[in-house]
Formats: C-alpha cells, structure tokens, sequence
C-alpha cells in the first residue's frame, strides 16, 4: 500500500513571515523580538520561548537538522559527547576499563572494557555501513539522510563556536574526547538505540563467551571431530535415559526461574511508560485526547529533549525525542498525538546448539557438524599510570549469531551445547524512517500504514488519537517471526519454560530458546514482513476505538477490557494478571468517562486529564492500606521478631491510618513508610504473588486478585522490615514525601512526587543517588497531554520533569523540574502567533 504524503497547512503568518525574516536573519546573533510573527524558513531558524523550548524551522530537512543539531548541542553537548565515545567503542581508551556504561534500556549495566567489546565488534563487522548502503526501506529514506547531514553540522557548529575549553558543563569541558562528529556517528548512535532493547540482558555474555577449558583470548578453531553426530550408546539406556531427562527437566525449570526472576527486576526498575488515547466518546470540549508519559532515565543517553520541528508545507510537529534524533519520537502534529511505551516483546531469541565435546567451537545442524566463526576484537585501555594498552578477546559466532554465555545475568554454561542470539534489530535503520514518517502522519489509520510499512519501531507499543474523534493502540514493530506453531515445533525445554505462560513463575516477556540442531528452527522469512525473521505485521494486535485505549507495559490484551485482544505468545501473555499500574490506568479512564471519580462533570479535559496523573494515587494502597492497618493494631504487643530483631511497628499503625488519600504528592505523609512496606511485601514479583484471599479472574481482571490476606507472615514481616529500615535510616514514619524524595540540582534540593510503578501509581519515579546525591533514576521524563478539537490548532500542555538541559549552569537545567515539583504544566506554543506572542522569545538564525 502507498503511503500517503502529509503535507502540513500552516497559517497565513508562516507566508507573511517570510518577508519580515530576512531583517531578523541578518543579525545573524540571537535577538529578542517582541511583535514579529517569526522569521522565514530560508535560513535555520530557532525561536525559544518559556522554559527553553525550542521551535526550529527551516525550508529543508537538512536545514531542520541544522538547527535541531545546534540547539541540542547547546544544552546537552556532554552527554551527546559521551554517547558517541561509548558507541564508537572508545570509553576505556579515554575513561578506563572499570568505569560504567549504559548501552541498553537501563543505568551502568555493565563495564567500560565490555561496552567497547560490544560495539567494536558491530563497528568490525560493518552493521551500520551495510545498512548505510541500502535503498529504503532498509536502508533510510532521503529525508533522513538530510536531517542527519544538516544535524552534524549544527552539532559541529556549536562545538567550533564555543570551543571545547569553553564549553559551561564542568563533565565534558576541556575533554580530549569531546571532538567533532560524523554522519556515521550519529547513525551509530541510531542503531545503538534501536537494539538497546537486547543489550542489558545479552551484553555481557557475548563479550565473555568462551568455550570450556580456554579463555575468550585464546582459542582455536580445530576442525570438527570425526565422531558421528550423534551421541555414544549407553549400558542402560532406558534407565539413563529417565534419569538424565528428570536431571534435564530440574536444570531446564531452575535457569527458566532464574532468567524470569532477573528479567521481572530488570524490567520493574528500567524504562516504561504510561500512555493513554481517548476518542470522541471520552473527551469533554474536544474530539480526542492523548496523554503521553514516558518512564525513561533522568540521566545518559536515553534522556529525551523537546523540540518544534517544521518546514512549511511539509512537516509541523512538536514533542520530543531521544537526545541526538533530530526528529520527535513522542508528539504531536496538527492531526495526529502519538506516544510509546516498552512493549512485552523480547526482541531477540536465543538458539541452543549442540557442541562437539572435543572440540566446542563445532555444533551440529542438520546431522552435520559446522564450524562457528571466530573474530578478534581490539579495544585500547587506559592504564592506571596514564599510558595505553590493548585488550583483545576471541568472540564466537554460530550461523544464529554470536554465542553468548549469560542472559540478564544467569549462566548458559558452554559445556554441552552453547546459546546463539539473534537480534531482531540488529539489522534495523528502519526506525528512523518510521519516526520521520509519523511526524507527517494524518490519522490514525496512516499510524497504523506507517508502523506495518516500515516495521522499524522497537519493542515499543504505539498509542496515538486524532482529531476525527479516534484512539489508536497498536504493538506492530519488529518482533521475531516465531509463530505459536513454530513455537511448538522448535521451542527446547528450557525455552518452553521460558516461552509459555506460567502461573508459577514470574510474568516476562515471552523469550524463545529454539533447537538449533534444525536448521528448520531458524526465524522463517515471512513473505508479508518488511525484513528476513520477522512476524507478519498484520497478525500483530492494533484496536481503534472512541472512548479509550491504554497501555502501561502489560501485554496488548487489555488496551480497552471492553474489546481483548489475541495475537501470538511471542507478543506477550493474555487472560493474565495485570500489573496494578495498568488497573489504575483502565480504571482511572473509565470514572472519567463515567464521571464517577469526584471530579465534575464526565469525559476528559486538559484539567482533569492532568490532575488525574499528578493526584499520584496508589493502586496498591486502595487495595490494601485499610487491611493493613487492621493487621498492624492486632500485632500482639505491637511486636515482630524478624530477620534477628524484635520491631515495635504500633507506631506504624495511625501513621497509616491517617494516610486516607492513599497518593503520593509531596506533602502525603505515610505514603513512604508504605512505598518501603511494599516494597519488601512484593521483593520484586508481579501482582500475582502476593498473598490475596481472592485471586485472579480473567473474567475481571481489573479488579482481581484483590483482599490481602492480612493472616500472612509475610504481610506481617514486611511492614517490621519496612519501621525498621526507616528507623534504622533517621526517617521519622510519618515523614512527609517531600523529605525523603528529592533531587539535587545546584544545591537546592526539589521535591519529587509520584512513586514506583508496583504501587500501582501511573506518576512513576524510581529514586536513587547519582554523584552521591539524591537524584531521580527512573519515572516520568516527558509528560505531554494533546487535544485536539474539530477545528483550530491542536492545545498541548506539557512538562519535560529534568528539563532541557543537563548542564548544571544553564538556566534550563531545573526550571521545568520545579514546575514539575509544583504539579505544573507548560502551555505549549505551537502557531507561528503563539510562538510570536511568547513574552521570553529569543531568536538565533543560523547563517
């Protein structure tokens, strides 16, 4: 199907600009302009207004990206400049070996040295250059290329102007690794975003793989041994054969519990997101509504940056991106809101291959032993006494992929067979095709033509509304095309643990191990997928609906409960517990459009829609507080022997008792001590596995399971261990959340609201310590709501909660995490009159 091109209409004031632009251009510096509708688009154009936003706008793509590049570059030169030494493999040379890197989802998941490993070896064998090299769409579109080329001149521009000893952020100034950039740096940087879905769990196990007996340095590749293929015959094969296969089954069961149990942490403490569209039949004054709330990391390379994007005539969009993309990832145009969330695909699988026991770099396939590859990787390192040396490792690949010894960090021992990973973005520069093609997007239904078009979105679900009254969820990306029957056939034990939906084991991500012994086992090519391996895009779910969809990182089966979807396991789990964050997402917009929350009237308007997110309300403690509260003033004496120490938790009980808003604003007090008494209740686990009188029903899931069984040690024991960690920590119990929440920013510490995801509050923020100080890990990030009405410019509010800038001297390091403090939104200006009318405009035409 042929895409259809969005050709944006802009006010007459974009063509009246024109005339008055060549004045303001010829300054050539930045200026404040108090009456003038905007300059022309012949020259890159950056307007600022409150809080730093910048809207940019030139007459072609490659001007845009000049702005776009320069404006970044600004407020967040060091971390761009960080991001490109880690994905050209570079950290240890200029950093160390020990220090820590973040190449996947989530925070310092793994060394410097095993960084550079990773991406040397992508840089040796080409990846990016290959992609490069083709036609779209594999390759990226002429747009792209465009936007990129202006984007690195800007980037440049801004570093030859201020110089690297005049840069402002003291953690990059003066650093020899802050240098001009390419277009293949930028593309690196791409691509290194595109598979962070798989890095944190794989990384490391690929980089350390050795065969049995010998080091990763130094291993040779003999040629396979002349026994047959298949294995020698035993004495007593009957009786072996039971007992190796009940040894095989407790193996299989303990690494399939392990993996889940790291995968489930993993993912209850790395990126999310909440993301909600609302149609004609839910809003109130309007014809739809989005609201996007990004979990992303408040530090790094996955920080996100605001920005207005427009070429009249072609492209008008507004939102924000990952930093370094100069296009919006998660926005909005005149038509259509969109957003993302972290699906429940796992976008890799792995492949057991048997090994010859004589020689382990053989494996079998098809009866016929083959010989896996072995590349030496290089990297330089820095040494204690200044000077360099060069590490180098023998990495092993199979016709799967490279081997790895480790996911998430559970052993696959190579002894018997070996564990080849295939990446189903490896091989992906389709993405920055699919996020410049929806900024131009028309509807919904263009939404849904794009995602299968291109099939470059990874391991995220799309949510997105428009403004003829529709809302849209839709989990097409790049998934890998293993079928419910491929499954069956292919799947090992361990992978069928792993794979298939357990009530015993925590919920994850679907993650297939298949038999490499058949070559049949590989991902098929599906003649209706955009690349080799992957799942059709049309058997992927999608729902169009005009009162609401949703998604808060569970599976697609509940995006509205009124209409559950089916789709294949490899997608994710249905008739399954929800997490409590997705219950009080579904529950929150069906009071709203009920209008049974308290709130006046029904439907969502920006009011409501935003006082609803920053209300901070605990799922869990609507559950739960109230039992608990019991069970606490019935602890005989007041007293829990746990864990060696006798606790008084009656202290605990009218702190909570008291703590009837059940939220987490600043100013809630209870709500930490029940935050930590969760915490230890839940040691990481899904809803399921808490102790609850009534269990799930997939016939309600919404509000299943449900009753906490208060006659629980566990309940008991989780809240002495929750007084004791306060007390032991100089936290009073009833502290407010204003206290014991906060981030530094230039000495002043600003309290956070919200909380962690598991207490079923939508407001997420994972706190933590960054620098020795307290800081904010995880949570929302870029939170922007979107109405659009059958007429007149879209009305956005939004707020970026660490503001644009990471340099701690720029006045927009902290500005918009105070009015997120607050509870505050910025009215976004979108109309060339509106960005004119701003009272802070400043202009800077880039000559």
């Amino acid at each position: 199907m042929a895409r259809r091109r969005h050709r944006t209409r802009l006010p007459a004031a974009v063509v009246a600009a024109v005339a008055v632009m060549s004045t303001l251009a010829a300054t050539g510096s930045m200026a404040t302009v108090a009456a003038a509708a905007g300059p022309g688009p012949d020259r890159p154009t950056i307007r600022y207004t409150e809080y730093g936003i910048p809207h940019i706008i030139a007459s072609d793509w490659e001007g845009l990206g000049t702005g776009y590049g320069y404006a970044a570059a600004k407020d967040n030169i060091c971390t761009l400049a960080d991001t490109y030494l880690m994905v050209n493999a570079q950290r240890s040379r200029h950093l160390g070996p020990d220090g820590r890197a973040s190449p996947g989802q989530n925070q310092n998941t793994t060394i410097n040295l095993n960084s550079d490993l990773y991406f040397q070896r992508i840089k040796d064998d080409r990846v990016v250059e290959r992609l490069l090299g083709k036609p779209a769409p594999d390759g990226p579109e002429p747009e792209v290329r465009e936007a990129i080329r202006g984007y690195v001149q800007g980037y440049n521009r801004y570093l030859a102007e201020t110089g690297v000893n005049g840069i402002t952020d003291p953690a990059c100034r003066g650093a020899d690794w802050v240098r001009p950039i390419t277009e293949m740096d930028v593309y690196r940087h791409a691509h290194a975003e595109i598979i962070m879905g798989s890095a944190d769990a794989l990384l490391d196990g690929q980089v350390n793989a050795a065969p049995p007996g010998a080091s990763a340095a130094a291993v040779s590749s003999a040629p396979p041994s002349a026994r047959q293929a298949s294995s020698p015959a035993k004495t007593d094969a009957k009786s072996d054969a039971k007992t190796d296969a009940k040894s095989d089954a407790r193996t299989a069961a303990k690494t399939a519990e392990r993996i889940r149990e790291a995968v489930a942490v993993s993912r209850e403490q790395g990126m999310g997101s909440n993301a909600l569209a609302v149609g004609s039949q839910g809003v109130s004054g309007g014809t739809s509504m989005l609201l996007a709330n990004p979990h992303f990391p408040w530090q790094g390379k996955n920080r996100m940056w605001q920005s207005q994007l427009t070429i009249p005539g072609k492209v008008n969009v507004s939102g924000a991106s990952l930093l370094g993309f100069p296009a919006v990832n998660i926005g909005y145009n005149e038509n259509v809101a969109w957003s993302h969330t972290v699906a429940t695909v796992a976008p890799f699988g792995l492949f057991d291959v048997q090994v010859d026991p004589l020689n382990p770099t053989t494996y079998l396939v098809d009866g016929a032993w083959e010989r896996m590859t072995s590349q030496r990787v290089a990297v330089d390192v820095l040494k204690p006494d200044g000077s360099l040396t060069q590490v180098a490792r023998t990495l092993w690949s199979t016709r799967y992929g490279p081997v790895t010894t480790s996911m998430q960090g559970v052993p696959l021992p190579w002894v018997v067979s070996a564990h080849a990973v295939r990446d189903v973005n490896m091989h992906n520069l389709r993405a920055l095709n699919s996020w410049f093609r929806l900024d131009q997007a028309e509807d919904v239904h263009d939404v849904v033509d794009i995602l299968e078009t291109t099939q470059g979105v990874p391991f995220f679900n799309t949510v997105a509304s428009d403004r003829k009254g529709n809302a849209l969820y839709a989990d097409i990306q790049a998934v890998p095309n293993v079928t419910d029957e491929h499954a069956r056939s292919c799947l090992t034990l361990t992978g069928q643990l792993l794979f298939n939906q357990s009530p015993r084991l925590p919920t994850v991500p679907p993650i297939s191990i298949l038999d490499g012994k058949r070559s049949a086992c590989d991902w098929p090519d599906d003649p209706n997928a955009v690349a080799p391996g992957l799942l059709d895009p049309h058997k992927q779910p999608r729902l169009i609906r005009s009162d609401f969809v949703g998604n808060a990182n569970d599976s697609a089966w509940l995006a509205n409960p009124a209409q559950p979807l089916a789709f294949p396991r490899v997608m994710g789990d249905t008739a399954a517990p929800r997490s409590l964050r997705t219950q009080e997402l579904i529950l929150t917009a069906q009071n709203r459009i009920n209008g049974t929350d308290g709130l006046p009237g029904k439907g969502f308007t920006p009011q409501t829609m935003g006082k609803l997110l920053f209300a901070d309300n605990s799922r869990a403690a609507d559950l739960a507080l109230n039992a608990t509260v019991t069970m606490c003033r019935n602890v005989p004496f007041g007293l829990v022997l746990v864990d060696g120490n006798l606790v008084n938790v009656s202290e605990a009980c009218p702190v909570l008792a008291a703590w009837t808003s059940h939220d987490y604003t600043t100013d809630s007090r209870g709500s930490w001590l029940f935050a930590n008494y969760w915490s230890f209740l839940s040691n990481g686990q899904g809803v399921e596995k808490l102790p609850w009188r009534v269990p799930f029903d997939p016939k309600d899931p919404v509000h299943t399971p449900n009753s906490l069984d208060t006659g629980s040690s566990a309940v008991r024991d989780a809240l002495a261990r929750a007084v004791l960690a306060l007390r032991t920590a100089g936290i009073p119990l009833n502290a407010p959340l204003s206290d014991v929440q906060k981030v530094s920013r230039g000495g002043e510490q600003i309290p956070i609201h919200g909380s962690l995801g598991q207490l079923g509050v939508l407001n997420v923020i994972t706190p933590g310590q960054v620098d020795g100080k307290p800081d904010i890990v995880f949570g929302s990030s870029f939170v922007q709501q979107v109405r659009f009405t059958a007429a007149g410019p879209p009305q956005a509010l939004s707020v970026l909660a660490y503001s644009q800038s990471a340099d701690p001297s720029s006045p927009h390091h902290a500005d918009q995490t105070r009015l997120f403090s607050a509870g505050g939104w910025v009215t976004e200006r979108f109309t060339e009159e509106q960005i004119a009318a701003s009272p802070e405009l400043r202009i800077k035409v880039l000559n």
